[in-house]
């Protein structure tokens, strides 16, 4: 399952996690493997962006992801490097010209995303020029993709506390990343879209966390038409859906679940 991956869930509890004795239930003496999470700072050129806390790993594809989809970078051209320092925890995104992007203190937005999910106020003011391209999908096709990520090896299913994300196709799951916040989850895939010059339009998300407003914009942002998650929603998180025009699954667990926004675009070919 994992060799049909472009990039597979990263598996590496040397570096992502650390034994931790304690007692089951009845007693006994255990040796556990925890996510290990630390702090990595971004920064614009010779601002700093954010600071989030990480699991560690592909820290220049979060902080492109992340850059990418607060819309402070539009286009991969715009980069000139992309720089990171493994003893301080800091990557430095230089860009070709001096951009001239300053954040506003006041109009950040705490998002409902853990381990500090933010938005910036004039990102909101862009979803209302999405709209997204329909795109049918069977129902059997949702069914096929939530089986064979829930089956694949995962850092999640080793130490557990950590969410997955997953860039797939019509024909299967693509790239898996994980982390201890959704949406660096989500950031990460996007920074490997921009990298690897990949297109949202035909692609479907699969997250294993709540379909909140965050995750929403971010899909919308990568222009991906599909979103799937086996929680639930928020109201928000559907208004939004809705008005991107985003086909949104969630509670998709076995062969059940619940689609509120694009129902339209499911194929109902197995009852």
């Amino acid at each position: 399952m994992v060799s049909s991956y472009i990039v597979p869930p990263n598996i590496d509890l040397k570096n992502l996690s650390s034994e931790v004795k304690g007692v089951n239930q009845i007693g006994e003496e255990v040796t556990a493997n925890v996510t290990l999470e630390k702090p990595l700072t971004v920064f614009l050129n010779s601002a700093e962006i954010v600071t989030s806390m990480t699991i560690g790993d592909y820290p220049e594809l979060l902080a492109l992801g992340f850059l990418f989809n607060q819309r402070i970078i539009k286009e991969k051209r715009e980069v000139k490097s992309v720089d990171f320092d493994e003893e301080l925890n800091v990557v430095v995104v230089r860009t070709v010209d001096e951009t001239p992007y300053e954040i506003n203190s006041k109009k950040k937005i705490r998002t409902s995303g853990c381990a500090l999910g933010t938005v910036f106020g004039n990102l909101m003011d862009e979803i209302d020029e999405i709209k997204l391209s329909p795109r049918e999908i069977k129902v059997s096709i949702l069914y096929d993709l939530a089986r064979k990520i829930n089956t694949t090896p995962s850092l999640y299913l080793e130490t557990g506390a950590i969410h997955g994300t997953v860039l797939c196709d019509y024909s299967g799951p693509l790239v898996y990343m994980e982390d201890v916040g959704r949406h660096n989850a989500v950031d990460k895939i996007s920074g490997w879209m921009l990298n690897n010059d990949v297109v949202g339009e035909d692609k479907i998300l699969y997250t294993t966390g709540r379909l909140t407003s965050e995750m929403v914009i971010k899909a919308a942002i990568m222009g991906i038409p599909i979103l799937l998650s086996r929680s639930g929603f928020t109201a928000w998180g559907v208004e939004i859906a809705k008005s991107v025009g985003l086909t949104m699954v969630g509670r998709l667990r076995g062969e059940r679940f619940l689609c509120l926004t694009g129902s339209k675009n499911l194929i109902f070919d197995e009852k």
